[in-house]
């Protein structure tokens, strides 16, 4: 019997071009990164009781990135020093997308949650 053609090595919808494999993530940071002097400065409209969160952009699963952060591995200091967990209710509507889409849409939501009264630190 011959084969009807090679077997697909992993799922992919359809809709879904290749090219559109980066996401936009944010990650919730722990109350401590408040006292940094530079994250402070960068947050002065900052809203007492919103949560202080690294927004970032991957061609890698969120999860995935998360952990490398964690890890040390092309880390961010605030994520690898105070990251506490991902905040998927704040970006998985728009993943995945393109580079230039994902590049936009990091500073897009950066300047949404800090106008929402976010601590916000971004890359």
């Amino acid at each position: 019997m011959a084969s009807a053609g090679p077997k697909p090595t992993k799922s992919r919808s359809a809709a879904t071009p290749r090219s559109h494999h980066y996401h936009v993530y944010v990650i919730e940071l722990s109350d401590e990164v408040w006292n940094v002097g530079r994250f402070r400065r960068a947050n002065p409209d900052y809203m007492l009781g919103k949560p202080f969160v690294y927004v970032g952009m991957t061609g890698l699963d969120p999860d995935v990135r998360f952990d490398k952060h964690k890890a040390g591995i092309q880390a961010n200091i605030y994520v690898m020093k105070y990251g506490v967990r991902l905040l998927p209710q704040l970006y998985t509507m728009y993943n995945p997308m393109p580079y230039e889409g994902a590049r936009d849409m990091e500073v897009e939501l950066g300047i949404a949650l800090r106008e929402q009264g976010y601590g916000v630190w971004q890359a």
